[in-house]
């Protein structure tokens, strides 16, 4: 459906207007970061960090500890991620040195329309209506991906790697604080009838912090996965309740058991690019973040930003320019590389980045960047696509005992994703990621909804290399649209500044998605709104939720750091 450019932007502001905050902070703790010389982890939760610890202790490579530990963040943290959503995967083999990225991203079911976020009057759905509804339910892609990997670089049994999760959702676990804020604030969660049931008292009054949390269910469910694999999930049983959850009303979806028993995760080439005298890796689309990262630190990269250093307006000023230009080129190029014509190679370009860096004055700000020229791009055959998430996310970051590294971000998009609970666990709405309109003035948007196809994502789990290629970063964070901002200003800070992990992850947020200059509520950033106003910016002090974790190499071997601003832990010997 093509809509007047005006009447788009308008439909677009109205949704993010209705849009509940993402997956929040809880408060800001400083976690001591922990230097390990054999095998690390870095999660968002002390149970999957302890889970993914003992599978690397029993000799397992990286790869198991993190299913493991990511089965279990989809028992402790089920607002984040877990059987129903999808992912990305970074994984880095010591052997051969050898990078595969692993694609886990749902895909819109084979009969989805360009309308199927437009209402009767062809208008995005007011948000609510998309996120508790079917029709934002994507077919779920973690499990595959993580079959996939497994296959090849798995060295214990796949039931094995359940066996954790498996006891937490029996047994039960102590609601976090963390997840007890999340249920009292969620207005959806009480809508669906099982997943009222399990995160409600039968008086109506939300689960408290230090209540133990039984998942049954969701027990027997990893159970059959354990025993027959991902085939449990995808065909059979399962995937008849999926489909009915996601065909019931309200705004029923168009999933039929086809789309579970088609979906394919895909091994794709990751995309990578030099900043400085480092090697830097990340995923390539349907994520965004690979590019946009690369594309931040290129434009940064005539800059002396080491001179700068974190916390200075002119360190802030820079970022924030290089990331107008980056979000720009994303919102207009990026989408499923197999329904668009993505010119990958241009964006990243060294030469490009150069011409487009000219762009960026240290005296004022280029207030909304538009859309670049890169080479093998034809820059008026698509409209610009919007941010509308407001997610809920997950990553982890693994290094084994043989050097062996995986960077895993999964989501389930909004917290709590869709509020449907299937067979124990929640479904995703990952579809709204996409373009709610189809086209915009006659042009059509990249990131529409087809049939069949993987919305855009802004995860970005991202590893490094120095000169000698030896891997230096293993890292990746939760943030929505703002992942990307978080990776490229901890890489800036680590890599220019010579910061440690902790230090790094501990930074206040500042950062332009191509709209105003966001700082990060609470933090020491406020004082750089006046200043940063001088310059010609738009500023907003907001709440800006990261959920890092990352891995660096020391002398020693390796040091983890987690987020301060969730419950996440290092851990490793």
């Amino acid at each position: 459906m093509r809509i007047p450019v005006g009447l788009a932007l308008v439909c677009v502001a109205l949704l993010l207007q209705a849009q509940p905050a993402p997956e929040v902070a809880t408060g800001f703790t400083p976690r001591p970061s922990l230097v390990a010389r054999h095998y690390i982890i870095v999660a968002a939760h002390p149970l999957a960090a302890e889970a993914g610890e003992r599978i690397l202790a029993r000799g397992g490579t990286a790869i198991d500890a993190a299913i493991a530990a990511q089965m279990v963040l989809g028992v402790v943290e089920p607002q984040s991620s877990g059987l129903g959503g999808g992912g990305f995967l970074l994984h880095y083999s010591a052997r051969d040195r050898g990078i595969a990225a692993y694609d886990g991203r749902e895909t819109a079911p084979a009969a989805a329309k360009a309308d199927l976020l437009l209402d009767d009057h062809g208008k995005p759905l007011p948000y609510f209506d998309a996120v508790a509804s079917g029709r934002g339910i994507g077919v779920p892609g973690l499990l595959a991906m993580l079959d996939l990997a497994h296959k090849r670089y798995g060295r214990l049994p796949w039931r094995d790697l359940f066996a954790p999760a498996i006891a937490l959702a029996e047994d039960g676990f102590t609601i976090s604080p963390r997840l007890a804020m999340l249920i009292a604030r969620d207005k959806l969660l009480p809508t669906n009838a099982a997943a009222r049931a399990y995160f409600f008292h039968a008086d109506g009054s939300p689960k408290t912090a230090g209540e133990r949390l039984r998942n049954p269910e969701l027990a027997a469910t990893l159970r059959l996965i354990a025993e027959n694999g991902p085939a449990a999930l995808y065909r059979g049983a399962i995937a008849r309740d999926i489909v009915a959850r996601v065909n019931a009303a309200p705004h029923p979806g168009a999933m039929v058991q086809a789309d579970l028993a088609s979906y394919r995760a895909i091994e794709r080439e990751p995309v990578c690019g030099h900043y400085r005298v480092w090697r830097v890796c990340g995923m390539p689309p349907p994520s965004s973040g690979g590019i946009t990262v690369l594309q931040i630190l290129g434009l940064l990269e005539r800059f002396p930003m080491r001179e700068y250093g974190p916390g200075s307006v002119m360190g802030a000023h820079l970022f924030s320019e290089a990331g107008r230009l980056a979000y720009a080129d994303r919102d207009r190029y990026l989408a499923d590389p197999a329904f668009v014509a993505i010119p990958e190679r241009g964006l990243v370009d060294p030469a490009y980045l150069r011409t487009r860096s000219g762009m960026i004055s240290t005296g004022r700000s280029l207030g909304r960047a538009l859309p670049g020229d890169p080479p093998g791009a034809d820059r008026d055959a698509y409209a610009d696509d919007y941010p509308h998430d407001r997610p809920a996310t997950t990553h982890l970051s693994v290094v084994d005992a043989d050097g062996n590294a995986v960077a895993l971000t999964s989501s389930v998009e909004s917290a709590f994703g869709s509020r449907r609970l299937v067979r124990g666990f929640l479904l995703n709405n990952q579809l709204t990621d996409f373009s709610p309109v189809a086209a915009i003035a006659g042009h059509p948007v990249a990131n529409r909804v087809e049939g069949g196809k993987r919305p855009r994502s802004s995860m970005s789990p991202t590893l490094v290399f120095d000169r000698d290629g030896r891997l230096v970063l293993v890292l990746g964070s939760a943030g929505g649209h703002w992942i990307i901002n978080h990776v490229a200003h901890v890489l800036v800070a680590m890599l220019d500044g010579h910061l440690a992990a902790d230090a790094a992850v501990s930074l206040p947020h500042v950062g332009s998605l191509n709209g105003p200059t966001g700082l990060e509520r609470g933090t020491v950033a406020e004082s750089l709104r006046a200043p940063l106003e001088a310059l010609g910016h738009e500023v907003k002090v907001i709440d800006i939720t990261s959920g890092l974790a990352v891995i660096e190499r020391v002398a020693d071997g390796w040091r983890g750091a987690a987020d301060p601003r969730r419950e996440g832990e290092a851990r490793g010997r």
